[in-house]
């Protein structure tokens, strides 16, 4: 919490501690450190707000989140936060980018699941929706409410930041599936990548909203109770579509 001289408190409640982020104490030692020090607090400041706001975000959705709320619970100025980012677009644009950095890259998975190849990452990724949602619900949440529930005008800067870093390394998972043969070369890699951001990315979404949002997505009966069998289907229709082709 912020006091009104500004200073940094470790007051923070239990269900509200924020993410990952370690406010130590500051001496000033020298003239070195005290020209650093408001440096540092200014971006913990930042820090702190990013991340109580990243939780706002994710308990009310965006419409419901207010910067108010956010300074509030900080106990610092609601300009503070404006300072800091300017306005809501802006700082959900930078919580969800965050969000984003902190999920599992794709190649992040166990050597003998990577040794088994790229197919087997993604039915590894999609058979393990629980425990994904158990450690990431937060940021996930984030994510969720970037993709489907922005403006188009947030939206095309999310696209645009997606596709210029690459957070989650599809580029590097599409790769490692040339690379060992498993993917089809006689199309171009960025087809592959989109078909695996509107198919793949969909259908883990499609498993992990059952919980927390199962009305995001139109869902029937017909595979209800057997998740195994729809990540199957899955895997089949997408290795397909850009399986590198048995031979003749």
């Amino acid at each position: 919490m912020f006091g009104a001289t500004g200073k940094i408190k470790a007051e923070v409640t239990p269900h509200r501690k924020a993410i990952g982020v370690r406010m130590p104490d500051h001496s000033m030692n020298d003239g070195t450190t005290a020209v650093q020090a408001p440096v540092k607090r200014s971006v913990q400041k930042r820090s702190l707000i990013l991340d109580t706001a990243m939780r706002h975000f994710a308990e009310n959705g965006y419409e419901a989140a207010h910067m108010g709320d956010m300074a509030n619970q900080l106990g610092i100025a609601k300009g503070s936060v404006f300072q800091h980012f300017g306005s809501k677009d802006a700082l959900f644009f930078e919580a969800y980018k965050s969000a984003l950095r902190s999920l599992p890259p794709y190649l992040e998975v166990a050597a003998e699941v990577r040794d088994e190849g790229f197919f087997a990452v993604v039915r590894h990724r999609l058979s393990l929706a629980p425990e994904f949602l158990e450690k990431y619900r937060v940021p996930y949440r984030v994510v969720l409410l970037g993709n489907y529930g922005s403006d188009i005008a947030l939206k095309k800067r999310i696209v645009g930041f997606v596709a210029s870093e690459d957070p989650l390394g599809m580029a590097a998972f599409v790769q490692m599936g040339i690379d060992r043969g498993e993917v089809r070369t006689d199309i171009d890699q960025s087809l592959v990548r989109s078909i695996l951001e509107c198919t793949f990315e969909h259908m883990h979404d499609f498993l992990l909203t059952e919980e927390i949002d199962p009305e995001l997505f139109h869902r029937t009966s017909a595979l209800n109770g057997n998740k195994e069998r729809m990540i199957d289907q899955f895997v089949t229709v997408l290795r397909g579509a850009i399986g590198t082709p048995p031979r003749a």
